[in-house]
Parts: structure tokens; C-alpha cells; sequence
């Protein structure tokens, strides 16, 4: 007998739907004419919680850390121990198993942990499915792989998982026991993910609070060459007097000099260079997961959340392929369904996609179409399946869009303009113009509309010109501006920022090494840890465009916690390792190993960690802990917050610590 096991109910669904012979539904699998299919919820095992390895643990106490298990524990969840039996007596039914779940490193692991939970020895396939329409899942059946093949995804998602049972688990404790220890009546969850992420908000709040306005001064001029007049600006020497740290011209007496100087010469400019270049942009690629959360974001001001849920959605109807991708290429074998993909886009009850589609070409084979850059899954597409254009959501329809559009822009030519760079001396100043002359407009006429690219189609139109030449000069300006703080963070920028870890990262060199790194967390998990932060009141949404503000606990927990954590450094590193082993490229022990070696380090640093004290009565005797109201055998007393390492205790008098005056205060008194 053959098993399919798949990750959910729905997927299982769709396989049966695709295998021959008669359809039979029983209790937790369906029956076929070519073997058996069951599924899980999700993960059916979950890792054990730490008084599940030692009682001892139920209680925080700083002496048990670091919590590091010898033995890597998984429990079936409560909710699933009835389907977790079936498929248990189905693999042992089973002469052959595929492995059926999500084609991701999460959806490899949590077919593979049941599978090794019970200790499966029969051959093991996998099918990958990146879409759920008839033609895609027949194509997968005949092209069913080796599981043995994965092994490696397996490892990274495993790796990942326990990376962060260790540092959620035992900085948490470690943390929240240091700022019990200090007066804070509180929790602190702190994520290997989650924690650096909170950190770019709470840094850029601070950024904008410590902001300070700079005035500086933008100088222009227009000119005429060939009955076209246009602008040029101002270019600093290098020993310019009056310019700012960052090259801005900042002194306003200069800046009226600079003025009266260039309007009072009249004589024509000097064109002392001008070079034009072609240039070409290739197709945007189609979507990825978190390309399609920004794009929404900023188009639709979508939270990450629900793009994903749409675009789930999307998937579950077979209108488009799997959501939760981090690929932005397509498989080459796929070009083949363009013409009916196409087809069915030209037919849209949406005037701009059919008449996108009717125009594009499919003999064009765009850079997206790339065999190497494809692992387990690919960028976000429409399936071959018709779309019910009206019969969607408002929201379903805008995701749909974006993911057709995407794809139609495949099939137009490459973007070609002429990019012009004009040098011009007048005044004995210096002056330069940019422009730029499209060429083809190529698959940019799928996006005209967007905000950008609206920039660009501004920019200045240069006539022809050649050193030498001498254009009329006609006047100038100076215009007053002022630097802006740095604007807060939505859902979606966050977002953003997550995938592009790079630029915010501490170390310079890692910087550079991290630059092609997807950034830290996955496509399927940023959104619920922003979603997380939110829900959990660390920060808030505010106004109606939903900025991003930390609220106290986030500012508490930031700066108590040490760089290594806040910044996110560690955690791209690791994402890279992460990625590496999917690739067999590194070790699931040795990467076990430095992340124990870490948590034990930021356990240590919790015990000397400085944390500001909150409460009203400091603790007389030890001074670094806070008198505390407290319930006793023999009525209300105030205890040291740092019980036990403190064992200062006083009576309570009026729902006040009964302490002994200091001295000082009772010759004052006196």
C-alpha cells in the first residue's frame, strides 16, 4: 500500500482528487484506487516544555540555568493524539510513503518528525507541490522524489526549532528573573527573531525623538540649449566653505553670495562634459512571499498578516501557487503553461490585466526562468486554473493582481532608456544635470502608474549637447529645505527591514557578508512575529497609516538585554548557517553546539545585568532590590525583591515598610 501523508486536511483533499480509481472518506484518511492518504494538522508532535524533561524546571529559579537537553524530547499535541494513531497505523499498513508536506523546510520537518517518532523504516518519496490545481498535482505524482533527498532541508528546520526553544526558554527566565530581581513585576519573552526585530523599532523611536532639524540650501539653475530649457544643479568644490558633515550647504551667507554671484554673470555656461549611456533594466521578478507583503503594504496599506492569509486563500482555491515562498525564479519547465496561463489572464473580467496579458510575448524568456536558483519551491504565480475574477473579495482581487501582473511582465521586453549626465561651468561654478530619454518602454508600461516609477518618467529631458557647446544661461535659485527624522515603521516596512537585515546590522564586515542573506526569520513566520509583538503589547499601531510605536515593556526589555541579542547580527548569521545547512553546506551539531555556548553566555549576563530599580522602597540592606508587599504565615510583610540572595524583611505599618530611621534622618527629625 502506498501512503501519502500530507501536512492538512485540504491538501490530502486535492491529492485524492488526482489519484485513480474510486474515492472512499473514512476517519482521518481517504482511500483511492493508488493507495492511501492521511494528513496532519500542522505539527502533530511539539517539543517538550522544560519541566517536561525535569519537574525541578516548573519553577524559574536562576541556578537552573541554562536549561541545554541532552535528549531532544517531542510530545504528540494534545489536540492531535486521535489523528496522530491513524497515521501511526497507516505507516505501519504502508509498503511505501510520500512525504506530502508544505515543499518548505517547516513542511520537510513536520512529515519527517513523525516518521522518525516512530521509528519508520519502510522507503520514503516525496512529492512537491507548489500548486494545488489538477495539472500540478498529476505532474508532481509522476515526478515523486527520494525523501533521502531532503535530509538536509530537515536538518536546517530542525536546527532552527531548537535554536529557538534555547533562547526563548532560557533567556526568558534568565531575564525576567534579573528584572523581578530589580522591582519589575513582569514577563519578558525574548525570541531569537523576535527580540532584534522589537530592537529596530525601539531604536528608530529614539532616532526620532533625538532628532534635530538642518536647515541647508539647494542651489539651481535653468538653462537654454536648442530652444529646450532645463534645470541644473549646484556642485560643490571640495573646498567649498559653509558645507555641512554630510556635504549640504548649511550657511546661509554663503549661500545668498553663492546667489548673487551666479545671477550677476550674465555670460552664456560652458558645457565641459556631457556622456550618454544606454542602459537596461531587466524584468522585476515575480513575487516571493515577503516581495508580495511590502508591494501590498505600500499599495494597499495591507498588514503582512493578511497578505499572507489572501494569498493562502488564493492557493487553497488553486487560483495561485504556494504562498509561502522565498523564491523569486521560475522553474524552466513551467514556460510551457504561459500560453494557456495567458490565455486565461486576457479573459479577466479586469480591464488592465486582459489587456496586459493580450499583449504579452511569449517567445521573450525573461532572467526569472532559472533551473539553479529553484530548491524546494518557486516565486508566487497564477495557476492554469481559470480565475472567477468578480467572484473574489476586494482583497483576494488586489493580491491576484499583483501576482498576475508580476508574472505578465515576463513576457514584455527589457525597460531601455538613454541615461545623460551633463557637467556645466557658469560663474565659475559648477553645475550638473541628469536626464533621461526612454528608449522602450518595455514591461515598466505594467507599472506606469506606481509612484516610482512616476519619478522617473519626471526627470529631467536634456537636449542634445556636446562639450563646448554654451547654454543660455537664464536664472537661479536657492531653495531653503530641512532634513526629516526618519519615518516609524508600518507592518509592511518592518517587514521589509526583516528581509534586508543587512542594513541594519552593527558589524560593517558582516554587513557586506550578510548583503545576499533572505534576512532573519522566514517568509512564513515574520508576519506572525510582528502580528506577535502587537498582540502582545510591546508595541502599537497609531494613526490610520498603523506606524509602529514601542510602548514601555519594549524600551524595558531592549536595554536590559545585551547587544548580542538586540542587534541583529547574530541572528542573520545564523540564518545564513540556517540556509547553508538546506544546502548541506553545515553541521546541525556544530550549530547545536555554538548555540548552547551562547545561551550560556547570555544566562551568565543576566545575573550582572543592570537593571533600573522600580519601586518605591529600595531595599535598606542590599541596595539593589526594591521593598515588596508580600503575603506571609503571620499577615502582610515587605520582602527585598531579591529574595533569596536578599533576605531583608520588615513589618508592615499602614501599607508601608516599618524600617528603622537612618540616622542622618533623625538628627534632621530632631
Amino acid at each position: 500500500m502506498r501512503l501519502y501523508i500530507a501536512e492538512k486536511p485540504s491538501m490530502a483533499a486535492e491529492i485524492a482528487k488526482c489519484l485513480p480509481g474510486p474515492l472512499s472518506r473514512k476517519e482521518g484518511y481517504i482511500t483511492t484506487g493508488d493507495g492511501v492518504i492521511t494528513w496532519g494538522y500542522g505539527h502533530i508532535l511539539r517539543q517538550a516544555e522544560p519541566d517536561e524533561y525535569d519537574p525541578k524546571y516548573q519553577r524559574w529559579r536562576v541556578e537552573d540555568l541554562p536549561i541545554i537537553p541532552k535528549i531532544w524530547k517531542l510530545l504528540v499535541a494534545d489536540s492531535c493524539q486521535k489523528q496522530f494513531e491513524i497515521v501511526k497505523s497507516l505507516i505501519d499498513q504502508a509498503t511505501e510513503i510520500v512525504h506530502a508536506g508544505d515543499p518548505d523546510r517547516e513542511g520537510q520537518l513536520l512529515i519527517d518528525e513523525v516518521l522518525d517518532y516512530v521509528d519508520n523504516q519502510k522507503p520514503v518519496r516525496r512529492i512537491l507541490l507548489n500548486a494545488l490545481d489538477e495539472h500540478s498535482i498529476k505532474k508532481a505524482i509522476v515526478s515523486l522524489r527520494d525523501n533521502a533527498e531532503f535530509h538536509n532541508l530537515k536538518d536546517s528546520a530542525l536546527a532552527r526549532s531548537r535554536a529557538d526553544w534555547l533562547i526563548g526558554m532560557n533567556l526568558s527566565r534568565a531575564y525576567t528573573l534579573a528584572a523581578q530581581r530589580a522591582g519589575h513585576r513582569t514577563t519578558l519573552p525574548i525570541g531569537r527573531v523576535k527580540t532584534p526585530t522589537l530592537a529596530l523599532v525601539v531604536r528608530r523611536e529614539r532616532e526620532i525623538e533625538n532628532f534635530k532639524q538642518v536647515e541647508y540650501f539647494t542651489v539651481k539653475a535653468d538653462f537654454e540649449q536648442a530652444d529646450t530649457v532645463f534645470t541644473a544643479y549646484w556642485k560643490p568644490k571640495e573646498e567649498q566653505a559653509g558645507l555641512d558633515t554630510e556635504g549640504r550647504l548649511a550657511d546661509k551667507t554663503i549661500a545668498k553670495d553663492l546667489l548673487e554671484r551666479i545671477q550677476g554673470t550674465n555670460k552664456p555656461a560652458v558645457v565641459i562634459s556631457c556622456e550618454t549611456t544606454e542602459k537596461k533594466e531587466l524584468q522585476r521578478l515575480p513575487l516571493a512571499l515577503s516581495t508580495l507583503q511590502v508591494m501590498a503594504g505600500k499599495k494597499f496599506g495591507y498588514d503582512p498578516q493578511v497578505v499572507l492569509d489572501t494569498a493562502q486563500k488564493l492557493y487553497e482555491r488553486k487560483l495561485t501557487t504556494y504562498p509561502r515562498s522565498d523564491c523569486e525564479f521560475l522553474p524552466e519547465s513551467q514556460q510551457e503553461d504561459a500560453p494557456r496561463i495567458l490565455g486565461n489572464l486576457g479573459k479577466l473580467a479586469n480591464e488592465e490585466l486582459a489587456g496586459w496579458a493580450a499583449k504579452a510575448d511569449t517567445t521573450i524568456t525573461s532572467r526569472a526562468w532559472n533551473d539553479k536558483k529553484i530548491t524546494a519551491h518557486h516565486a508566487i504565480i497564477p495557476t492554469v486554473e481559470r480565475c472567477n475574477f468578480a467572484g473574489l473579495n476586494e482583497t483576494e482581487r488586489n493580491i491576484y493582481f499583483l501576482i498576475a501582473q508580476a508574472y505578465i511582465a515576463q513576457f514584455y521586453p527589457v525597460h531601455v532608456y538613454d541615461q545623460t549626465r551633463a557637467e556645466l561651468e557658469h560663474a565659475e561654478e559648477t553645475f550638473v544635470a541628469n536626464g533621461r530619454i526612454v528608449k522602450e518602454t518595455g514591461w515598466k508600461e505594467l507599472y506606469s502608474a506606481d509612484p516610482e516609477e512616476k519619478k522617473e518618467e519626471d526627470s529631467t529631458n536634456l537636449p542634445a549637447m556636446v562639450k563646448g557647446d554654451q547654454p543660455r544661461y537664464i536664472k537661479a535659485s536657492a531653495e531653503k529645505k530641512s532634513t526629516k527624522p526618519p519615518g516609524r515603521f508600518t507592518a509592511a516596512t518592518l517587514l521589509a527591514a526583516m528581509k534586508e537585515i543587512h542594513k541594519y546590522v552593527k558589524n560593517p564586515e558582516l554587513k557586506k557578508q550578510l548583503k545576499d542573506v533572505a534576512g532573519i526569520g522566514t517568509e512564513a513566520t515574520r508576519a506572525t512575529i510582528i502580528k506577535e509583538l502587537i498582540d502582545r503589547g510591546f508595541l502599537r499601531e497609531e494613526t490610520k497609516r498603523k506606524y509602529l510605536k514601542p510602548t514601555e515593556p519594549a524600551y524595558l526589555i531592549i536595554d536590559i538585554l545585551p547587544e548580542e541579542i538586540t542587534y541583529p547580527d547574530f541572528t542573520a548569521l545564523w540564518e545564513d548557517i540556517l540556509h547553508q545547512m538546506a544546502e548541506g553546506n553545515a553541521s546541525l551539531d556544530n550549530f547545536l553546539l555554538q548555540q548552547s555556548r551562547f545561551t550560556a553566555s547570555l544566562c551568565g549576563k543576566a545575573r550582572g545585568a543592570n537593571i533600573p530599580l522600580k519601586g518605591e522602597y529600595h531595599c535598606p540592606r542590599c541596595r539593589k532590590g526594591v521593598l515588596q508587599l508580600r503575603n506571609g504565615k503571620h499577615g502582610k510583610f515587605w520582602g527585598c525583591s531579591r529574595y533569596p540572595a536578599c533576605r531583608a524583611s520588615f513589618d508592615d505599618k499602614n501599607d508601608k515598610p516599618d524600617m528603622p530611621v537612618p540616622p542622618a534622618q533623625k538628627e534632621e527629625q530632631g
